[in-house]
């Protein structure tokens, strides 16, 4: 495990990553768009599947407005076959993603940013340093959130204006590390 991204800190760099839909991606992919939102994902973990519609509409919702999401799953798909890359291709086509499902089959990438759980959000300008980092909202149940704070991040990056809450605390499943 490693340090998590810091807030002003450069996007760690991706290359290579198979989507579930058969495309190969990496951070370049998204150079025409002015708003990256990277978040560690997975299939099994209860708190992701809660924020998977949500996930959908963030990216409907601001697509018009330049946001790219990309979903990564980093887990250890020995211990967690649920998250194995057949069944990421099953999912995304169940829940109808409109946003790239990446597979970071070797773990690189996760310990390149210092993702801790499933979802952990992480915003990115054009030049792409991170203005936000944290969670979507801040309750797994929808009918409960108080809090839009991705969404309000990305109303902040995309008029231009400093983010007004940078950092939230994540909270979900714990990334499955594989064993060594």
């Amino acid at each position: 495990m490693s340090k998590m991204l810091d807030l002003g800190e450069k996007a760690p760099s991706f290359t290579n990553l198979l989507g579930a839909d058969g495309a190969r991606y990496s951070i370049a992919s998204f150079n025409d768009k002015p708003v990256l939102v990277v978040v560690f994902s997975c299939n099994h973990c209860p708190y992701v599947k809660a924020y998977e519609d949500r996930m959908v509409s963030i990216q409907r919702d601001y697509a018009s407005r330049g946001l790219q999401l990309v979903a990564i799953n980093s887990n250890d798909d020995k211990t967690y076959p649920e998250d194995s890359y057949p069944q990421m291709v099953k999912r995304a086509k169940e829940k109808g993603f409109n946003f790239p499902y990446l597979r970071d089959e070797d773990q690189i990438v996760v310990g390149e940013y210092g993702a801790v759980c499933t979802p952990h959000v992480f915003a990115f300008d054009k030049a792409r340093f991170l203005r936000y980092r944290g969670r979507i909202d801040d309750s797994r149940d929808p009918s409960w959130v108080s809090s839009h704070d991705l969404r309000n991040a990305l109303d902040d990056l995309l008029a231009g204006r400093e983010v007004r809450v940078p950092d939230t605390r994540p909270f979900g499943c714990s990334i499955k590390w594989a064993a060594d």
